[in-house]
């Protein structure tokens, strides 16, 4: 498996290259930049591998928060596991649209926290990893927006 700033480089070029501008407002060196994502960065951001069945690569700490997990525990962990089983057809639509564009723009949806809570996730822009060949090996997702379910059973 690959380090935190080895997938956090991915992300980076690869967000540059597929939507063609910056991700990390931040100049500097490379530490500086991935520091400011991980811990802050005003946007939730999760990347998958490109598995048949993904699994978290990374996650910052506004996604680990909104998803209530410890890094430990959602790295490897399958991405689908992250929504519902009535969102899963919509999820997989966005996925397969960010693979065929490139990147895709606009999603929202309904998620799932560790502890059962259901969100809503807004104004998502996700694109493609490529690997140093320029081949898609995952995906990445900004969250821009998450609102809390006012009619979740569960709190």
């Amino acid at each position: 498996m690959r380090s935190a700033l080895e997938i956090f480089l991915r992300i980076e070029q690869s967000h540059q290259s597929m939507v063609g501008e910056a991700l990390v407002p931040v100049v500097g060196d490379v530490e500086a930049r991935e520091r400011w994502l991980y811990e802050q960065a005003p946007f939730g951001l999760l990347a998958h591998d490109g598995g048949a069945d993904p699994r978290f690569v990374y996650a910052n700490l506004t996604a680990l928060r909104w998803f209530e997990y410890s890094w430990d525990d959602l790295i490897g962990r399958p991405s689908r596991q992250s929504a519902g089983p009535e969102e899963q057809a919509e999820r997989d639509r966005l996925l397969a649209e960010a693979a065929r564009q490139g990147w895709s723009d606009g999603y929202g949806g309904v998620r799932v926290s560790r502890t059962g809570r259901r969100f809503r996730i807004e104004d998502v822009l996700m694109w493609n990893l490529l690997d140093d060949a320029g081949e898609r090996c995952g995906q990445a997702a900004r969250i821009r927006t998450c609102r809390p379910m006012t009619d979740d059973p569960s709190g």
